[in-house]
């Protein structure tokens, strides 16, 4: 069974997978956001795919802590995506994550338009890293 994250945006949805082992996490695609319903679809088809028992989805809070507009979306779309796909889901903290992502790919020498297209699996990557990490620590 894996754990499965979730970096959702207005126009695409960042999808990563950890290993079998909890260990590591890899990203699986981007979702250009259409509908819920094909949204919700295509998570199920790789929920099922991947045998995901859980779901990791970033919350992006304001540098302060504070829940903004962008955060209230993302519980919306939790709140429906709840109605359809029944896991549990966690939040958790993504601030700074697509910083990062972006600071990894050019780490990478990935070009920028490459950088554009992939940016938000690999933000779901550092999401679900980070959370796969404390599940390790908290051991």
């Amino acid at each position: 069974m894996r754990i499965m994250s979730l970096d959702v945006g207005s126009r695409t949805i960042g999808i990563a997978c950890s290993d079998a082992l909890l260990m590591t996490a890899q990203g699986i695609e981007t979702i250009r956001r259409t509908s819920l319903e094909k949204d919700f679809n295509r998570l199920q088809e790789l929920i099922s795919e991947y045998e995901v028992h859980e779901l990791v989805v970033g919350m992006p809070k304001n540098m302060n802590g504070t829940k903004g507009e962008r955060a209230e979306k993302t519980e919306e779309f939790v709140a429906k995506m709840k109605e359809v796909i029944d896991l549990p889901v966690t939040y958790w903290d993504e601030r700074l994550s697509t910083v990062m992502a972006e600071r990894q790919l050019i780490a990478a020498d990935v070009s920028r338009k490459k950088r554009k297209s992939v940016i938000d699996k690999m933000a779901a990557v550092v999401i679900l890293q980070g959370y796969l990490d404390r599940l390790q620590f908290n051991k």
